[in-house]
C-alpha cells in the first residue's frame, strides 16, 4: 500500500513538473520578466495558506461522491498527493525556503 502512495505521489508530481514546463514553454516571448516572477516574500513572514485546507475540500468532494473502501481510500490519496504539490508550487513561487516550507505545506493541507 505505501508503494501505491509514493507511485501516485510520483505521477502526481510528474504531472506537475510537465504542466509546469509546458506552460513555460508557451508563455509569450514579450511578457517582461519582473511581470512573470511574483513578489518574494519574507523568510520569516510567509503568506497564509488557502482558508480550509485541502484536507477539508478533499473530504467535502469524496463524500459527496458516496465512495467506499478501497475506492475512497485511492480517491483520498490521490487528492491529497494532488493537494499537497499544490501547495508546493505556492511555497515555490512565494520562496519560501527551509523550515518554514516544510511548516507551510503542511499547515497548508491540513488547514
Amino acid at each position: 500500500m505505501r508503494r501505491f502512495y509514493l507511485v501516485v505521489a510520483a505521477v502526481v508530481s510528474t504531472v506537475a513538473v510537465t504542466a509546469a514546463i509546458a506552460q513555460t514553454a508557451t508563455a509569450p516571448a514579450a511578457s517582461t520578466p519582473a511581470a512573470s516572477v511574483p513578489a518574494a516574500t519574507s523568510a520569516a513572514t510567509p503568506a497564509a495558506p488557502a482558508a480550509g485546507g485541502k484536507r477539508a475540500a478533499c473530504q467535502s468532494d469524496i463524500a459527496g461522491k458516496q465512495l467506499k473502501g478501497q475506492d475512497r481510500k485511492d480517491q483520498m490519496a490521490l487528492c491529497m498527493a494532488q493537494g499537497h504539490v499544490e501547495c508546493l508550487k505556492q511555497a515555490i513561487d512565494q520562496k519560501i525556503v527551509g523550515p518554514q516550507r516544510r511548516d507551510f505545506i503542511k499547515s497548508c493541507v491540513a488547514g
